[in-house]
């Protein structure tokens, strides 16, 4: 694993923390010092990919990225670019999928749905609006889950203030259960 840092129009790929030290010890306006260097230390240790942004002072910063690249030019074409599917990306997209097809699929009858929202209640005292965390459970007759979470969304919408927030359907905030089959 390489380091990629820049810090204005000064950057380098070096191969170790101890060379990615010694370049930032080169800047005196970075000013190293040995708690950040610990820190530049057990970021490149981490399993973290995300880049890396230290303050110098304020809207100055210098960067640290983890890279596969080996050199400078096939850094900056990207051709060392981390995918998803190396971190378990495609398994996510495939159970968000499922979900989806999960909730379109039609089964007419009696459902159980369960919501959690955010509704606006107005403080009796002060006569102040706050959001208060609120569980709803209704059986519904409906031709699919996400026609039972229409629905108990569009009740709750004419009986609640309309500044409530109401979670996606496909988040974990929405429950269903299928309870059988339905008369039409």
């Amino acid at each position: 694993m390489n380091l990629y840092l820049r810090y204005f129009d000064k950057e380098t790929l070096v191969k170790n923390v101890d060379d990615a030290i010694a370049f930032l010890s080169q800047i005196e306006e970075i000013g190293m010092n040995p708690v950040l260097e610990q820190d530049v230390r057990e970021y490149a240790a981490s399993d973290v990919y995300y880049p890396k942004r230290y303050k110098i002072r304020p809207r100055v910063y210098f960067i640290i990225i983890k890279t596969d690249a080996a050199t400078m030019q096939d850094f900056k074409d990207k051709k060392a670019v981390r995918s998803h599917k190396d971190d378990g990306g495609s398994a996510a997209k495939d159970r968000a999928s499922l979900t989806v097809l999960k909730l379109n699929e039609e089964h007419f009858g009696w459902y159980e749905g369960a919501i959690d929202f955010k509704r606006v209640l107005m403080v009796p005292g002060t006569g102040k609006f706050q959001y208060r965390d609120t569980h709803f459970v209704a059986q519904v007759k409906a031709a699919s889950p996400i026609d039972c979470y229409n629905r108990i969304v569009e009740h709750l919408r004419s009986r609640v203030d309309e500044r409530s927030q109401f979670p996606s359907a496909k988040g974990k905030n929405f429950k269903y259960r299928y309870l059988g089959g339905a008369k039409q």
